[in-house]
């Protein structure tokens, strides 16, 4: 089964013609995630390389920003447990995550700069304390992978239960772009963490592994892909190939050219609301959704250098 064609047909056919209604929504539809889970794409990252996990996202973020963000936010913790070596972790969590039984979101406090979610070793267990900022997915996540600092300034990487209590907590974000993938503010109080839970451990990365920025830059692709397409054939066909070919080299201009799929989607977007005139404000247009997807592609997740490489295409200077 070609799984990007799979993950096209859901797009069209699911995805995009819910996607106002999931838009608007206080948190998107379960039944859209099933169908993702379904279809074998809470597994993918186990038997596709790395080329096809990003056309599959691409794909499924031209039908739905929202379904494809909270989706995409599990293949972390998939790959993590598929490549980590065999672990606890792996024999308990690998299978029912790949079937989509188990689903997961992402927390990154601890990989942040400044780290603001803190862990220290206690006997058999782990120590979170601090904040994770953005955590998306709530109420329709099982678990989250966590990335805390230690206190030797390693980033440990752990799966926690996605369920307040008294040492978690989950303030909801009220967000101007996917607001329905239910995103919170996640306060960790002095909260254990068994040791068979521990994904990973690595020393803090220099910047974004040229990976990562793909797959960011593949949501942002999805975006002006579904633009153009309602737009008909004009110069940003070209402009979408070429940045997709770039993009797929993993070169070292990849931060460069993460910024300019950002910035691709939000002209995209602007030219399909400018194609529509007025009607493109209306809340039952796609359009406008469209523009602040864009929007969100541009701004999520940026760290020094992404945010100075943003800045750079915008043409402002970073100080400013």
């Amino acid at each position: 089964m070609d799984m990007v064609e799979v993950a096209r047909r859901i797009a069209d056919e699911v995805l995009f013609p819910a996607a106002l209604t999931t838009d608007a929504s206080d948190v998107v539809p379960r039944e859209l995630l099933d169908t993702l889970a379904s279809a074998g794409l809470y597994g993918v990252g186990l038997d596709a390389d790395f080329g096809t996990v990003c056309e599959i996202q691409e794909a499924l973020a031209t039908g739905c920003l929202t379904t494809a963000f909270i989706w995409a936010q599990h293949l972390g913790l998939v790959h993590a447990l598929a490549t980590g070596g065999e672990t606890e972790a792996k024999a308990r969590w690998l299978a029912p995550l790949a079937t989509g039984e188990v689903r997961a979101g992402l927390g990154l406090g601890g990989a942040l700069p400044k780290p603001t979610l803190l862990a220290r070793p206690d006997g058999q267990h782990w120590i979170l304390d601090g904040v994770s900022p953005f955590v998306s997915g709530w109420n329709r996540v099982d678990v989250i992978h966590v990335a805390a600092r230690s206190p030797d300034d390693h980033v440990v990487w752990l799966i926690v239960d996605a369920a307040d209590g008294p040492s978690l907590r989950a303030e909801r974000l009220t967000l101007a772009a996917l607001n329905a993938t239910n995103t919170v503010r996640a306060t960790f109080s002095e909260l254990p963490v068994t040791a068979d839970r521990v994904t990973g451990r690595h020393p803090v990365a220099a910047g974004a592994a040229p990976e990562v920025l793909r797959l960011h830059a593949a949501l942002a692709l999805g975006v002006a892909a579904r633009c153009c397409r309602l737009l008909g054939r004009t110069p940003l066909d070209g402009e979408l190939a070429a940045l997709r070919a770039e993009l797929d080299q993993l070169g070292a201009g990849i931060t460069t050219a993460r910024a300019a799929a950002g910035e691709l989607a939000v002209r995209a977007a602007a030219a399909l609301m400018a194609s529509e005139g007025s009607r493109s404000l209306l809340a039952a247009d796609h359009a406008q959704r469209l523009m602040r997807e864009a929007m969100f592609t541009l701004v999520y997740a940026l760290r020094p250098a992404s945010r100075a490489a943003v800045l750079a295409k915008l043409g402002v200077p970073e100080s400013t």
